[in-house]
């Protein structure tokens, strides 16, 4: 993966916080800050995007051809509940 060079300005006390946990993680802050931002994208990512899911897995279910509306109404409504 290529990546794109960058700068940021942060406050003094994130700057020590990123550079701790960076230690601790044994990372550099770079990769830190990329995993964080990553997991931030990951979960602000729009949803409407379904059509991806399509044959990332087995269920085990035999029927979910027929009923695919009925179980990804059901796996959203969990989704929204929480």
């Amino acid at each position: 993966m290529a990546f794109v060079r960058t700068q940021v300005y942060l406050a003094p006390e994130q700057h020590n916080f990123l550079k701790e946990e960076a230690k601790r993680q044994g990372v550099s802050i770079a990769e830190l800050l990329r995993r964080i931002l990553d997991s931030y994208v990951q979960q602000n990512r729009p949803k409407e995007d379904f059509a991806r899911i399509v044959a990332l897995g087995r269920s085990g279910l035999s029927d979910v051809s027929e009923k695919h509306d009925e179980y990804l109404a059901k796996a959203l409504s969990h989704e929204h509940v929480r």
